[in-house]
């Protein structure tokens, strides 16, 4: 199982980036999948995430990201993405790809794709 992010990369704040991340070893649409963030010296959080294909792909965001950031999935690429528009200082982290199957909890994660927001 393989999860790849790309994407990341230094903004401007009020900029925008899209980060993506492409899955292989799954069956994707069977999957849920989230994207969490990390910044240096705090915990990991969990930032947007979709549920499954076959789920309805519903979404959910925390407070902190609602209105800038979008989350969505292409089943027939195996891709996920996050369009983060709007970008503050905050958001500076390394953002990592995850997958989790809703039944058996088998769960997998990338290696992160780093976001630095400054001026």
């Amino acid at each position: 199982v393989q999860l790849v992010e790309s994407g990341g990369g230094l903004v401007q704040p009020g900029g925008s980036l899209r980060l993506s991340c492409a899955a292989s070893g799954i069956t994707f649409s069977d999957y849920a999948m989230r994207w969490y963030r990390q910044a240096p010296g705090k915990q990991r959080e969990l930032v947007a995430g979709i549920s499954s294909g076959s789920s309805g792909g519903i979404t959910n965001y925390v407070d902190s990201v609602k209105g800038r950031f979008t989350i969505s999935r292409d089943n027939a690429k195996n891709s996920v993405y996050l369009q983060m528009n709007s970008l503050k200082p905050d958001d500076t982290a390394r953002y990592y790809c995850n997958s989790r199957h809703p039944r058996e909890g088998w769960e997998y994660w990338g290696q992160g794709t780093q976001v630095a927001v400054s001026s």
